[in-house]
């Protein structure tokens, strides 16, 4: 099973893929508004528009969210 489906069923949004800085002002952002951040590696199979990404994969992370309990 693919890590993105594994993480749907843990009830994990996916957001979007980016960089620092604004990787972690977005991830600050989402705890602020009280959501469960997770940072997890880019997934290249997962992206839409790769060009970037693919030069320097290990610079972008994937943010997800899902509500706290």
């Amino acid at each position: 099973m693919p890590r993105e489906e594994e993480l749907r069923k843990e009830g994990w949004e996916k957001r979007f893929t980016m960089d620092e800085p604004r990787l972690s002002e977005m991830a600050a952002q989402y705890r602020e508004l009280g959501f469960e951040v997770l940072l997890e590696p880019v997934d290249l199979s997962s992206e839409e528009c790769t060009s970037c990404i693919a030069v320097a994969p290990y610079r972008y992370k994937t943010i997800y969210t899902r509500p706290k309990n």
